[in-house]
């Protein structure tokens, strides 16, 4: 008898997705709200970038009586309330995804380029998928960015379920690498392309016309480092991307060239959780050491993969901050069956200074999926704007350092603010009580394991005495 999913169904629904996408070119997006105001920037002044993370496509998803059949991401547990945009309980609807990139195209944004975090497969069981269900489904997402902005330079980066089986990124070349590498070389250079087929990671200049000195874009393979990857057990350097990493970072000082680190799982300690690295603790060492002795030329990081909206400042070893770090939420809405709280689908625009890099602030767009659903309508809203939700000047290390400071006061309702977009306003009653409090304000400031296991010990006493 057949499974309630197959990978054989999967595959014929996700390349019925492609069939459809001209169909819904012409109904759903006649119907679709309008982008509402947004920034409005000098281009002399700044220059502007999407970035995307955790689309999570997950092909099965459908309306049905029987909540249970819905979307395989549920794994059998029944979808909460299923409706056109998706579900709290489901990975993205195909709908969900061309919703969100339908806004970003039609907000009317002039940028200059787009990142997109990874993780392009849903979260199902292994046996569901496959590597050509995999390449398949980062190849439909590709050819769906592209659809929606031909002419954008995007830079990508793998996550860990952009493999089969998940998790498992290998350290040198593969199906999928060179699967991957094929549909993105439209976006990169050839150099990047080859470095990509051996690791699944890359670097590429950026520097349109309008800036003195080049932007380097720095896309790692932070999968090799990830604990579930058993490729890469007790391995010193996967790939050799620590070496490359730092050949690349000198030379990026040598050319006066900044950089933008990009990658899918970030550096630093988990929020939710204690005493837990989104990495393996000794390979985020080894990278929190290299981001501080390279920071006068790496001007912004970038993540996903934890679904949720946080900052991280990273501190050199006198406690000055040297660098900011951004996780950005995911636009699946898709949490666990025993999770409490997921989040709102999100979608990300940053402003930077052309000259020097720096960041300037950030623009979080969200559509509430409870209302979309409801109203049949995606009505994607402005949430917030970071300068003036946390009143700040930019997004400049000092910035967010004054800014965590802020967060870290007892009883601040700064903090009840970040709590709620860190769930990108799914639930604006959540409260995070002390021990959930000290876990979130240490992992935004200490990255490292002696300063976040201070950090630790200090606020608990403080909360103790």
């Amino acid at each position: 008898m057949e499974r309630p999913w197959s990978a054989v169904r999967l595959s014929r629904r996700l390349w019925g997705l492609l069939l459809c996408h001209a169909l819904l070119q012409q109904d759903f997006f006649a119907r679709a709200a309008p982008a509402c105001a947004s920034p409005k920037v000098s281009p002399s002044v700044a220059g502007q970038f999407w970035h995307i993370s955790d689309l999570h496509l997950d092909p099965t998803y459908h309306i049905t009586g029987n909540h249970t059949q819905v979307c395989a991401s549920s794994k059998g547990v029944n979808a909460s309330n299923p409706g056109l945009f998706g579900d709290f309980m489901c990975d993205s609807p195909y709908r969900l995804i061309l919703s969100a990139l339908q806004y970003m195209r039609d907000s009317g944004q002039q940028v200059s380029f787009m990142i997109w975090t990874g993780d392009s497969p849903p979260h199902v069981p292994v046996k569901e998928l496959s590597t050509k269900l995999v390449i398949d489904i980062i190849g439909n997402l590709t050819a769906t960015i592209r659809s929606f902005f031909p002419d954008l330079q995007i830079f990508p980066a793998l996550g860990n379920h952009d493999y089969w089986p998940q998790d498992q990124m290998p350290v040198s070349a593969s199906e999928v690498y060179n699967a991957v590498a094929d549909f993105w070389k439209l976006w990169l250079t050839g150099e990047a392309v080859s470095t990509f087929r051996k690791g699944g990671f890359y670097t590429q200049v950026f520097q349109p016309n309008t800036t003195i000195q080049p932007l380097r874009i720095v896309s790692l393979n932070t999968v090799l480092y990830y604990a579930p990857n058993i490729v890469t057990h007790n391995m010193t350097d996967p790939a050799n991307q620590f070496e490359w990493l730092e050949g690349v970072l000198e030379s990026a000082k040598q050319n006066k060239e900044k950089v933008y680190i990009i990658g899918h799982i970030p550096v630093g300690y988990l929020a939710h959780v204690r005493n837990i690295t989104a990495i393996r603790e000794h390979y985020n060492e080894r990278l929190i050491d290299i981001f501080r002795r390279h920071s006068s030329v790496i001007a912004g990081q970038f993540y996903g993969h934890t679904h949720r909206d946080s900052i991280m400042v990273l501190l050199d070893k006198n406690g000055k901050p040297v660098n900011s770090l951004f996780v950005v939420p995911a636009v699946t809405p898709v949490k666990a069956r025993l999770e409490a709280d997921s989040n709102n689908p999100a979608v990300r625009l940053y402003q930077y200074d052309t000259l020097s890099y720096s960041l300037l602030d950030l623009w979080q767009f969200y559509l509430n999926l409870t209302e979309a659903n409801l109203k049949n309508e995606s009505v994607w809203k402005l949430e917030y704007v970071m300068s003036k939700a946390y009143g700040i000047e930019d997004l400049k290390p000092e910035s967010l350092y004054e800014m965590a400071n802020q967060l870290s006061v007892p009883q601040s309702k700064l903090f009840q603010k970040y709590y709620n977009y860190y769930f990108v306003s799914y639930d604006p009653s959540l409260c995070c009580e002390e021990q959930c409090r000290i876990n979130q304000i240490c992992a935004i400031q200490h990255l490292d394991r002696s300063s976040y296991t201070d950090c630790i010990e200090h606020e608990g006493k403080l909360q103790y005495g």
